[in-house]
Order: C-alpha cells, then structure tokens, then sequence
C-alpha cells in the first residue's frame, strides 16, 4: 500500500477529491501514452500521435501540480477541457464515430462526475451533450471533415481496439472510485468509533437513534488533576496542551487494556465507565485495577518531571459502583453519555478523594476486597448527600502480590482475572 499511497496521496493527508485526481490525471496520461502504439498504423499516425503525446504530457504535467504542490481544484476544467479536445480531434482524424470514438464519451463524462466536486454538475451535462452532439452533426453534415480508414480492417482492427480500451478504463475508473469510497468510509467508521462504542455506534447507522438503556451494576471512574489551575498559569497553552493530550492519550490506552469505557474529558477532568455498553462482572476489578495504573503512571511520570526540575500533576481519584442510564441525546454532536445518581456519587468521591490514591464506595469494596488490600476511611462527608463510607485501595491483598514488584499482580491472579475465575469463586492451580 506505501508505493499506492506514494503516487496516489495518503487517505491521512488527502482529501478524497486529491485521491481522485492524482489517480485519474496520473492513469490518463500513462493510458494516452500507452495508445500511441495502437495509432502507428493508420493514416494519420502523426497527427495521432501527437495528440496522443501532447494530451498525455498535459495530463502528466497536472498529475505532477497535483501530487507534488497540491494543486488540483482549479484544474478541474482544463483537465477536463483536455480530454474533450482530445477525444473531438481524435474524433475527426480517427474515424469518427465508425472507429468507436464515441465509446470514449462514456468514461470521460464519469471522469468528470468524479471530480466534480463543487462545480455545478448541470454545466458539466450540458457541456457533453452539446459536444457529443456537435460531433455527430458534423459527422452527419460534413462527413469529408472526418478521415475515415484505408481498409476495412483498420476500422475493425481500430473499433474493435477503442472499445477493449474503454472497457478496461472504466474498469480502471470503477475499481478507483470504490476503492476510495471504501478507504472514506473506514474513514469515516474509525471517527464513529473513536467517538461512540461500537454497539452504539452500529444501533445509531440502523436506527439513526439511540435509544437509552439502563444498567443495574456499572463502575464510574473519575479523576482530575490536582492544583491545575495553578500550574497551568504558569505554562506555555501549547506545552500545557500537549502535556494533557499525553496523560489522556496513556489513560485512554490504560482503558482499553481493562474493559472500561472512556466517556469524556472535561478539562482536567477524566471519566470513565466499566460494565457498558456491553454487561459484564468484572466491571468493579477493573475500574480499580484502571485506577491503580492511572496512579502508577502519574506517580511516574511526577518523578521524571522532578529529576529534570519540572512541575507535574498529580490526581485524585474516586469510584462508585451502581445503576446508571446510558445513552446518546440529542440530534447534532453525539456524543455517549451516563447518568443518574452512581455517576454523581462517584464525582463526590472523586473530589472527597485524597491525592495519589484509589478513593472507592462500600460498594465496590464489597466486590473487590478479596483481591485488594483496602484501608477504610469511615464515614466521609459529602457536598449535598449523606456521609458516604469510603475505603483506599492500597494495592493487592499478599497472596496476589507479584514477588518482582508489590504493586504488581502475580502470575495466578493474572491468570484468574483473564479467565474470569475470580469472579466465580474458581480455583486455578498455581
């Protein structure tokens, strides 16, 4: 695919219009060059050929203005003004319509219906018509205007020649067009779902709507960075940009690794889901084996920034397990999204949170503390509810930890976790 790219335009870098008139001006010039050798034995072989070069080395040259400087819109008229001079001309030195130059109105008007674009679609039908027609009067009219062949057998040999190019052109120009209509709409697909889960985003192209679905048990994870505010005044926005864009890039990838579902990021704040759009068991584990890598990670990256003199955030982070309603609203900008009291008390958490720990509810506790070591809190007061028990997650119980690193698992809680054993009391030998 590199060396197709090469000549073509890479989907990441071009414009679909671009694709196609690298692909078209680049095969037309090579396919008028390729037609010299089918002209050197009429009549007319030098004035075919030179307009056979000439159209060619024309098509060659936009070909170059488009793939190497980018230039291509305002040539869709004297691109498509070349081919029309090209096919009349050949139309009067070649036989006229007995030699099956009419064939080649066919393509070249598809051609131009690919290009497009914003041009007015009715000018480009009524331009072809009226030389398609034109052509035909004359013929009609003035056939001693056309030259015809010597023999019979150059008129077959010509017509018959004129067609196979036409049926391998528009081939050529069938295979182009879905080939890029086909890399636009994993385009388009890989959007979607960088946008919306892939359930979602598939109910949304059957049904045009979402309709909301409620979850009995789903774990929200919430975290923001801590003193932001101060730090970032102090930072240039671009380096500030690029610094968050890393962090959310590896939580993003983080999420992935542990089933969760990214939902948004409001400034500095990260929130994420387990358990949607797809229904699972685990999803209170994960949340907290996400939380704990979050934490691993900004930990990290606090202590290479403080080795090269450099301030670094640090997060709180908070997570409630319970029922939810998630779902797509609105008609413009979709975007997935969670609500009802879990995602609330799980912001509470999240701000109740003490910075670089895992801050959870007595219900995720509850699912989780057969693998974790926890630490309770008590009752902790809340903004606008009532005290809430909370509990640190401090890392594995000692059974689980790894003997390289205790703030990793070990080898048998790795294996129970991918094979869902811990969540149905299974025992997996050591």
């Amino acid at each position: 695919m590199k060396w197709l790219y090469f000549f073509l335009g890479d989907p990441k870098k071009h414009s679909l219009e671009h694709r196609l008139f690298n692909t078209v001006s680049l095969i037309n010039g090579v396919l008028n060059l390729v037609g010299v050798f089918g002209v050197l034995y009429l009549e007319n072989y030098l004035i075919l050929v030179c307009l056979n070069v000439g159209s060619a080395l024309l098509m060659l040259a936009m070909y170059y203005l488009s793939r190497v400087k980018s230039i291509y819109f305002i040539l869709y008229w004297p691109f498509n003004l070349t081919i029309l001079f090209y096919l009349a001309s050949m139309w009067f030195f070649n036989g006229g319509s007995i030699g099956g130059n009419h064939y080649y109105l066919i393509p070249s008007l598809v051609i131009a219906l690919i290009l497009i674009r914003d041009h007015n679609v009715w000018i480009v039908y009524s331009l072809y018509i009226f030389v398609s027609a034109s052509l035909y009067a004359f013929e009609y009219f003035h056939k001693d205007w056309v030259t015809g062949y010597a023999t019979e057998m150059d008129r077959y040999l010509d017509a018959g020649g004129n067609y196979l190019f036409v049926q391998i052109l528009t081939g050529i120009l069938i295979f182009i067009l879905s080939r890029n209509l086909n890399i636009e709409r994993k385009k388009s697909e890989s959007l979607l779902l960088n946008i919306l889960p892939e359930p979602i985003a598939d109910e949304l192209k059957k049904e045009a709507r979402v309709i909301p679905k409620r979850y009995e048990s789903a774990s929200v994870l919430f975290c923001d960075m801590v003193g932001f505010t101060k730090i970032a005044e102090t930072m240039n926005a671009e380096v500030l940009v690029h610094e968050l864009d890393q962090i959310f890039r590896t939580f993003d990838r983080i999420c992935k690794e542990f089933k969760m579902e990214k939902i948004k990021t409001i400034g500095d704040a990260y929130m994420a889901v387990g358990g949607i759009p797809n229904e699972n068991i685990s999803n209170a584990v994960d949340a907290v084996l996400c939380g704990l890598k979050f934490q691993a990670y900004m930990a990290e990256q606090k202590e290479i920034h403080s080795l090269q003199g450099n301030v670094f955030w640090e997060i709180r982070l908070g997570i409630h397990l319970g029922p939810l309603v998630a779902g797509v609203v609105g008609s413009d900008k979709f975007a997935y999204d969670v609500w009802g009291d879990t995602v609330n008390t799980a912001s509470r958490l999240e701000s109740s949170g003490v910075v670089g720990e895992v801050n959870i509810s007595r219900a995720v506790y509850e699912e989780i503390n057969k693998y974790f070591d926890c630490e309770s809190r008590g009752l902790i007061s809340i903004k606008n509810k009532a005290d809430i028990e909370m509990f640190f997650v401090k890392g594995f119980l000692p059974e689980f930890v790894s003997p390289i690193s205790p703030k990793e698992p070990n080898e048998l809680f790795l294996r129970m976790y991918k094979t869902g054993a811990l969540f149905f009391d299974n025992e997996i030998e050591s």
